[in-house]
């Protein structure tokens, strides 16, 4: 018997990065996009022959860091900047925070490929605990804008 995979883009975000050690391109320097994420759900079907809810971040009883899901995306994503934990300038941007200019949020790595990597430990986690295994997701698209994206998934 097969499984199933469905498939959800979360979308309307704007965050600003930087890629500090890019050291010899323009990606060093602060720059924004509207980004959006698109999510691969792959397992048994339900009692209602679904695979994922699609309005499931917004009913589901599971938290990501202690926030519902869609409030985690909002969070970490809406209008805020992410910065590497290892960006030199972080002390300047807790300072910027701190007077009210910027909503920081610090990840291990910035970057499309970092950050669907991020992404995926996140919503895997907290969609195996929701389904209580029945689904995994199985690989995050992360997209800069209509022409960068990048993918990860893990192995099975």
């Amino acid at each position: 018997m097969g499984k199933f995979t469905s498939t959800k883009v979360f979308d309307g975000f704007s965050t600003v990065f930087r890629q500090w050690k890019a050291n010899t391109t323009h990606c060093r320097f602060l720059h924004g996009y509207g980004v959006s994420f698109k999510v691969w759900f792959e397992g048994d079907l339900d009692e209602r022959n679904w695979v994922w809810d699609f309005g499931g971040m917004k009913r589901a009883k599971t938290l990501i860091d202690g926030k519902f899901p869609k409030d985690w995306m909002d969070y970490m994503f809406d209008h805020t900047l992410i910065c590497a934990e290892d960006d030199p300038a972080l002390p300047d941007f807790r300072q910027l925070e701190n007077i009210g200019i910027i909503q920081l949020r610090v990840i291990p790595a910035t970057g499309a490929e970092k950050f669907a990597e991020y992404i995926y430990g996140k919503l895997n986690t907290f969609v195996r605990e929701e389904t209580e295994g029945r689904v995994r997701v199985k690989q995050i698209e992360f997209r800069e804008h209509g022409k960068n994206s990048a993918i990860y998934a893990e192995e099975n």
